[in-house]
């Protein structure tokens, strides 16, 4: 496709607001450039573009969370999403992409929703930590969002929330349980078609993009109020979830 005005004005703002979010700001929304870009053209070629993306963030962020992470915690998620990844791409084999463009709307939609009920306390994170067995069932949910939409945030979250951790370590938890099942996913994305000349040269424009976003976040985090950036990426994530949503169904 073009690299046009359109393209730019809609894959830059989705790309850096991910980028703010992967540098652990915004509360787990990196994904939603994947939405953002699934408007514009397929489902499938969104997450081939976004995929290379994802994992530049992951490097800037593994850098500036490097060994702060809480290993068990990280071991339990990623154990259960390599799985979780494997059966998405199962049903990926069997699905037309406005199916794919549902699940990715879907998705969105249920995380501004997570989200929203958090903060307004509809429900709260456990008192006690949650055992091993839920972890990797929140891991298997997380691999398998993850391949969908980029989106294994919201079933991460309700594990690494019970646990109790402080807020560098859990987003350098964050960074590296999704570092692992992003490179878990290379191989698969590529055996299915996603990736192509056409994918990684968008990928690539908008590389300087996803960094400037990661180095931001991790400013911001430890500077800025979260409550803007919240409110405009939930914006962006509902209103694209509910277009995915309609025209998969129309």
């Amino acid at each position: 496709m073009t690299i046009d005005l359109l393209f730019l004005c809609i894959a830059v703002p989705g790309v850096l607001i991910a980028g703010i979010s992967k540098g652990g700001f915004g509360g787990g929304a990196a994904f939603v450039a994947t939405p953002i870009l699934a408007l514009v053209i397929d489902p499938a070629m969104s997450l081939g573009v976004m995929l290379p993306l994802l994992m530049v963030m992951d490097a800037a962020g593994l850098r500036a969370y490097w060994g702060k992470w809480s290993a068990p915690v990280a071991r339990r998620l990623i154990t259960g999403g390599v799985p979780g990844v494997l059966l998405a791409a199962a049903v990926y084999r069997f699905t037309d992409p406005d199916v794919f463009r549902f699940l990715i709307g879907a998705i969105s939609l249920g995380f501004v929703l997570f989200q929203i009920g958090l903060i307004r306390g509809w429900w709260a994170p456990r008192a006690a930590p949650l055992p091993p067995g839920i972890g990797l069932g929140c891991g298997v949910a997380a691999g398998f969002t993850s391949f969908v939409a980029h989106a294994g945030g919201p079933a991460a979250l309700i594990y690494l929330l019970s646990q109790g951790l402080g807020k560098v370590t859990f987003q350098a938890t964050t960074v590296a349980v999704f570092s692992a099942l992003n490179l878990a996913k290379v191989g698969i994305y590529g055996g299915l078609g996603f990736f192509s000349a056409e994918t990684l040269r968008l990928a690539l424009v908008l590389v300087p993009v996803a960094l400037a976003g990661v180095l931001i976040g991790v400013k911001a985090n430890r500077l800025v109020p979260e409550r803007a950036f919240f409110t405009l990426t939930y914006v962006l994530l509902t209103g694209a979830g509910a277009k995915l949503v309609w025209d998969a169904l129309s």
